[in-house]
C-alpha cells in the first residue's frame, strides 16, 4: 500500500474525516511527483498549478492538504509549527474580495413571498432561503437537517457540519411559523428530512441551487454569485451590523477559528459611509 493510501486510511478511519475531505486529500495529493517530494519539488508542483489556471485559493486548498500529508510522512507526532524540518509548502497570497451578500431589499422581498399554499416545491424553496438566511448555515447542513433535529419548543437546530462537529443554533419565531406549518401540511415524520423531495428523498445541492437562483428571478432581481453561500455571508454581515459579537457568530457559523469568521466582516460601503459621518473631525 502506498504512503498516500495508508495518510488517507488513517485520516478516514482514525480522525474519523467526512467523506468530501477524504475526497479533498486525495484530489490534492495527485499534484505530487512523488510520496517523499523535496522542497524544489513542492515549489515545481505550485509553479505547475498555477500555470494550469488553478487560482490562489485553489492551490491554497490543496497546499494545505499537502501539508497536512508532508507531516504525517515526517513521523512528527505533535502538531505542525515552527520547529518541524520536513518540507512545506509556502501559502500563496489570496485576493481580499467582498464576499457576496443580498441587499436588504431583495431580503425583504424574499421574507415576504407568499408561496402558494398547496405548491410543494414553492413552499420548500421558501423555507430553503428563510432558513439560510435565519441561521446562516451552509447549504449542506440544511439539506441534511431532520425534523428531529429541530427542537421548536426552545428555537434550537442541531446542525451538522464540516468534520462531524454538531453544534446548535438558535432560530426565530418567524421562522419557527414557517416550519411548523410546512410540517403541519405535508405530514413530516421525525425521521425525515426538512428538505427533501415530495417523495422525501434528499435533495441535491444543485438542485437546491436552481431553485433559490429561480426565486430570485422571479422576485425581480439578478441571483448574486455564489448564490447560496451569499444567503450565509447576507446572515453574518447583518448580525455583526445589528451588534452581533464576532465570536458568538463563529459558534454560529461553526468556524474553528476566528481568522475565517473575520473574512465576513466585511462591511459595506454604506456601512463605512454612515460611521465616518460620526466619526469626522470636519461636522460641527
Amino acid at each position: 500500500m502506498s504512503k498516500f493510501a495508508v495518510f488517507i486510511r488513517e485520516r478516514k478511519f482514525l480522525h474519523n474525516v467526512s467523506p468530501a475531505t477524504v475526497s479533498w486529500y486525495t484530489h490534492a495529493l495527485k499534484w505530487l511527483p512523488s510520496e517523499a517530494p523535496t522542497q524544489t519539488e513542492l515549489k515545481e508542483t505550485v509553479l505547475r498549478m498555477r500555470e494550469l489556471g488553478l487560482k490562489e485559493t485553489g492551490c491554497n486548498a490543496a497546499i494545505r492538504a499537502i501539508n497536512a500529508y508532508l507531516h504525517w510522512a515526517s513521523d512528527n507526532e505533535r502538531k505542525c509549527g515552527p520547529g518541524c524540518t520536513h518540507p512545506r509548502m509556502s501559502r500563496l497570497k489570496e485576493p481580499e474580495n467582498i464576499l457576496p451578500a443580498l441587499t436588504e431589499a431583495e431580503v425583504r422581498a424574499i421574507v415576504a413571498w407568499k408561496p402558494r399554499a398547496g405548491n410543494y416545491h414553492e413552499r420548500r424553496v421558501h423555507l430553503l432561503a428563510l432558513l439560510l438566511l435565519d441561521t446562516g448555515c451552509r447549504i449542506s447542513e440544511a439539506l441534511a437537517v431532520r425534523i428531529a433535529d429541530i427542537d421548536l419548543d426552545n428555537l434550537l437546530i442541531k446542525l451538522n457540519g464540516k468534520g462531524s462537529k454538531q453544534r446548535l443554533v438558535p432560530f426565530s419565531f418567524s421562522l419557527r411559523r414557517v416550519i411548523c406549518r410546512f410540517i403541519k401540511d405535508f405530514t413530516r415524520q421525525p425521521e425525515a428530512l426538512l428538505i427533501s423531495t415530495r417523495e422525501g428523498g434528499p435533495v441535491r445541492r444543485i438542485s437546491a441551487l436552481r431553485s433559490v437562483q429561480r426565486l430570485c428571478v422571479s422576485l425581480g432581481f439578478t441571483p448574486p454569485s455564489r448564490t447560496l453561500h451569499a444567503f450565509r455571508h447576507t446572515f453574518a454581515l447583518n448580525y455583526l451590523r445589528r451588534g452581533g459579537s464576532v465570536f458568538h457568530l463563529q459558534k454560529v457559523l461553526g468556524h474553528s477559528s476566528l481568522e475565517m469568521t473575520r473574512r465576513y466582516a466585511n462591511l459595506s460601503t454604506a456601512d463605512l459611509q454612515a460611521a465616518h459621518e460620526k466619526v469626522t473631525l470636519l461636522t460641527k
